[in-house]
């Protein structure tokens, strides 16, 4: 490390460098395409091969039996006039930004709630088993508690309420959805927070109690800052994970079968489901690749977007 005195440069000890050819470096050129050879493979045909037949399909019209027709960019310009691809696009957009503020919101107090807690290892135990339960339960458990008899109107019933909402018909069903995801996912995120927060140093509280620091104040100059790399890294898991929301939809909403989820509650997941697998039209997997790849390349621009937006220098402790 070079150093300037008295306009004199005084240079440090020259950095110490492995040969390349010593035994162990030969072994590990050697064992490099081995070990990272069949992982490359496997990305590349199950992954990287298949993005680029969707790319390539999204340019043609094809039923998956026919042969395949150039359309150019008309898949794209459909998904523009659909009325359907729109609304599940907003749908999807209100998951990734109402939902994730909920989600975020909630994990924080509950990670400072947690921090102080007898019991905190238990308690985050319980709050994270939603995360695991099968969206079929929730299903269930729906319309156990909101069918017109069930719990939830009975109790609104003894307190005088004679006309409940319709809470699974088509205009109250998507929040009740966006309800469900918060709290099943948001234990999942206070279990990643808190292994972050479990980290810093205790002596950091100490001293900021010591100077009259409240709790927002401590969460605000201690906690978020030192856990913000964590906090950035969920962001993006929720950013993609917000995307394939099929199943708890098609739960609450009714399989295609029986008229289907109503379109107020289609996701982007569902909208492509719908296209081409329910055998109810004829497929169009132009339309339906166009409306995947769309969906990546949003989710890639908002994830390099939020990334750009998040970044900041680390802090050291």
């Amino acid at each position: 490390m070079a150093v300037l005195t008295a306009g004199r440069r005084e240079t440090g000890p020259p950095a110490v460098t492995q040969p390349r050819d010593t035994p162990l470096a030969i072994k590990r050129r050697r064992l490099f395409w081995p070990f990272v050879g069949p992982a490359l493979a496997f990305l590349a045909l199950f992954y990287i091969g298949p993005l680029g037949f969707g790319i390539w399909t999204s340019f043609h019209k094809w039923d998956g039996y026919s042969p395949m027709e150039w359309n150019g960019l008309g898949s794209y310009r459909a998904l523009i006039d659909d009325p359907f691809f729109r609304t599940s696009m907003l749908n999807t957009f209100k998951i990734l930004v109402f939902v994730g503020l909920a989600v975020f919101v909630l994990a924080f107090a509950l990670t400072m709630v947690l921090r102080e807690m007898a019991g905190r290892r238990f308690v985050r135990a319980v709050i994270f088993f939603p995360h695991i339960v099968n969206a079929m339960v929730f299903g269930v458990l729906a319309g156990f508690l909101f069918n017109p008899g069930g719990m939830v109107n009975t109790a609104l019933s003894w307190i005088g309420v004679d006309d409940p909402p319709k809470w699974l018909g088509s205009d109250n069903v998507f929040l009740l959805i966006m309800a469900t995801m918060v709290c099943s996912s948001t234990g999942f995120y206070v279990a990643i927070i808190m292994a972050a927060v479990d980290n810093i140093p205790a002596y950091l509280y100490e001293d900021a109690e010591l100077a009259g620091a409240g709790s927002f104040r401590k969460f605000w100059h201690i906690t978020l800052p030192l856990s913000w790399d964590v906090v950035s890294v969920c962001a993006v898991l929720w950013t993609i994970s917000s995307v394939k929301v099929f199943e708890l939809v098609l739960v609450f909403g009714g399989t295609f079968t029986t008229n289907g989820p109503p379109i107020e509650t289609w996701t982007s997941a569902l909208y492509i489901y719908r296209n081409a697998f329910t055998g109810t039209d004829i497929p169009q997997f132009g339309v339906v690749c166009a409306a995947g790849i769309t969906s990546l390349v949003l989710v890639a621009v908002f994830t390099a977007l939020l990334r750009r937006l998040m970044r900041r220098d680390p802090v050291e402790y």
